[in-house]
Parts: structure tokens; sequence; C-alpha cells
């Protein structure tokens, strides 16, 4: 369009004067563009600065090719209309390259913080992962399926649910799709499900959050845990390819260092993890039954020193830290043919093979001590042919 008259339409970003001429910047939702201004009578209606800065503003101009510029171009001979003016000035600074504020006002303000180009590029990448999510597990014959969010049982054995009063009988937030995946492995064979999933814990970390996005996904004749690790480096891959692809615009905003997923993703089991920690790092974690914050970021450590890889997979986490439906390690029933996913040494995916035999889970409720009576609708399924199964879960946040 260089060399045409074009009118765009967006909030004013920034105004700057430098001498004579004047720099506006406008955004819309999708990026922002250059408006020079040459002389005051083009400023028009921006010329006593009653119009602040996201005021909705169309302006119409000539489109001039400019290296320097956003986007390699601006526009010149501007003619602008303010179309509704701002009544406050904003809580915060949208135009600079950071947002120097408390959390606290980040999070009171967010209809107007989430306007910054940073914060507004992270949930462009949530909408991205989301879509490359989607795109490759579909191109893999999965169905995607909707589970309910307010359900009659608590998915796993935890106290760790928000109760409420589902006309006088008690009800819980679904912590997980977790039951409704797995019985719908028995209908689709394949099947995934981007939604919200809420955990009533008490935190203070960067790592947990009370309501947070899942994508989950599950499916059938599968060997063991390897089948589904396999299936998740093509979905991390597919994400990122989605991300090159689609947000390059978004990355730059971020600066992010993008990483590269290799073809095997290299793996460790539990114990081994514990021994090399303890021969590595000098610190005997031997006998533990989860790995800490910093066993992980010191196993994030030797993966990229040792295979020069951001990803690890953990495999083989004790039975007794896993929920109930966790396949046993036929070879070492101790532990399970379940993994975690590190990125750069923070856990980023849990996943594993889970039981498919009804026998199996009888005997797993009862070594757990849970009534089998509030799980009898999850359990049917497995009572007319289920085949070994397994699946994951990668929360969103977390991710970006």
């Amino acid at each position: 369009h260089v060399g045409e008259r074009v009118r765009i339409a967006g909030w004013l970003h920034s105004l700057r004067r430098l001498g004579g001429v004047s720099f506006l910047v406008i955004r819309d939702g999708w990026g922002i563009v250059q408006v020079v201004a040459e002389t005051e009578a083009e400023l028009g209606p921006l010329q006593d600065g009653a119009s602040g800065v996201e005021s909705i503003v169309a302006v119409e101009g000539v489109v001039v090719s400019e290296a320097q510029a956003p986007g390699g171009i601006e526009l010149h001979q501007p003619r602008i209309e303010v179309m509704v003016p701002v009544t406050e000035v904003p809580p915060v600074s949208l135009n600079k390259r950071k947002i120097s504020a408390s959390l606290g006002t980040l999070l009171d303000h967010a209809v107007v913080t989430n306007r910054h180009l940073a914060r507004r590029a992270v949930l462009r990448l949530a909408a991205g992962a989301m879509a490359g999510f989607r795109s490759t597990l579909s191109d893999r014959g999965f169905t995607e399926i909707q589970t309910p969010k307010i359900v009659a049982a608590a998915t796993e054995s935890g106290a760790n649910v928000f109760t409420l009063d589902y006309f006088g009988r008690p009800a819980f937030l679904a912590q997980s799709p977790q039951f409704y995946k797995q019985n719908m492995v028995g209908v689709f064979e394949r099947v995934f499900e981007v939604g919200p999933v809420f955990r009533a814990e008490p935190h203070d970390t960067t790592r947990h959050i009370n309501e947070y996005v899942s994508l989950d996904a599950e499916f059938g004749f599968i060997e063991n845990h390897f089948t589904v690790m396999a299936l998740l480096r093509d979905v991390i891959a597919g994400i990122l390819t989605e991300f090159h692809e689609q947000y390059a615009a978004e990355l730059e905003i971020l600066r992010v260092r993008m990483p590269e997923v290799p073809e095997k993703i290299p793996h460790i089991f539990f114990p081994e993890a514990q021994e090399l920690i303890f021969r590595r790092f000098k610190t005997d974690v031997r006998g533990e039954p989860d790995l800490s914050p910093q066993d992980e970021r010191w196993l994030g450590e030797w993966a990229q020193q040792e295979f020069g890889s951001d990803f690890l997979f953990v495999t083989g986490y004790p039975m007794r830290k896993r929920p109930f439906y966790t396949h046993p390690d036929p070879e070492h029933p101790d532990y399970s043919n379940s993994f975690d996913l590190l990125f750069r040494g923070t856990e980023l995916v849990t996943g594993g093979q889970r039981l498919h035999l009804y026998s199996d889970y009888v005997e797993a409720l009862e070594r757990a001590h849970l009534p089998i009576e509030p799980f009898e609708a999850y359990l049917e399924a497995f009572k007319y042919g289920m085949p070994p199964h397994g699946g994951f879960a990668i929360g969103l946040e977390r991710l970006l």
C-alpha cells in the first residue's frame, strides 16, 4: 500500500513532539503504526492535549516506506479524528517496553494493563499454544472433547478441591478432566481437551495458581509410558512450530530464546536421577519420594551439559507419589510407568500410563484406603474392555 492513502483506527499509543514534527503511534489488535504530523494543523484535535494516550482515534494518511518505523512504514499527511477520548489518565504507562508497577496494580487494573504490548504478547502466545496443541493432535486422529467442570466427586483423593452447593447437594469444581478423558478413550480411542481446572491449594510460589488452563490428552493402545512421551515430544514441537510460523512478532516483543526440541528427548529413571544428584551435586536425596525444585534445576543443568537439551524426561516416579490410577512399572513395582517433562530445570508436564483392568483398580483403591462407591461411574468403563492407555496434561500458564 506504499503511496496509497489509507484509513486506520485504534488506540493512541504514544505522542511525541520533536521540534515542529509530531510522531504518533497508533495501536490496534495486531500491532502499531507510526504517524508523522509535520504541522500543528495536521495534529487536528490532538493539538491541545485534551485527548490523551489510549483515546480511540482514526487516522487517514499516505503510506510511506520508512525502515526505522515499526513495520517499515508510516503514515504522512494525516487527517486525525478522535472517536472516543479517555476520561482519565491510565493507571500505568502502556507505551514503555516494561511496565513498572507492582503485581497488585497489574492485577487490579488488568483490563488496562493487559493492553501493554508485552502482556498482550503473552496472551497471544497462549492462543498460539492452544492452536498448536489442537492442530498437532487433530492431525493424529484425536477428537476434542469438553468435560464437566462441576463434578460429584473429587478427581483425586485429596481435599484440595473447591466445594459448592449444587441445589442442596455437595459438588466440586473439577481438579482435572482425568476420569472423563480416560472414559472417552473407550469411545474415541484418542481424545484431548483444552479447558480450565481448579485447585484449592494455598501457595506462595511462581509455579502454582488456583485456576489455570489445562491441555490434556489421552489415548489408547499404547505399549507403555514411552509411547506417551513420544507423542508429548511431537506436541511440544508442534506448539513451538506454531510460535515460529504465526507469532514471530510476539516472540520479538518478549525477546524469547526459543528452544529446539530434540528428535528424541533424553530421559533418566527416577532413582538414577537421585543418584546422579548425589554424585554430581553432593546432596543426598536418595529415597526421597519426589524431586524438589532445586533437584529439578540440577537435572536441567545436567541435561544441558550432557545432551545440549533444554528438555529432560524423568521417568518412574515412586508409586506412593502418583495417583491410584497410575500403572506400576512391571519390573520395578514400587515405581510407576509415569514421567515428568522438565524444561530448563522446571517441571512442565506430568503424564504416564494408566491402569486399564477393573481388578487392578479395585486393588489400587484398597491400597489407597479409598472406598469404591464414589468412583463407580468412573470404573464402569473398565468392566467393558479398555485398552492400555495413557496421557498427559500441560499447564498452559506454566508453559508460557
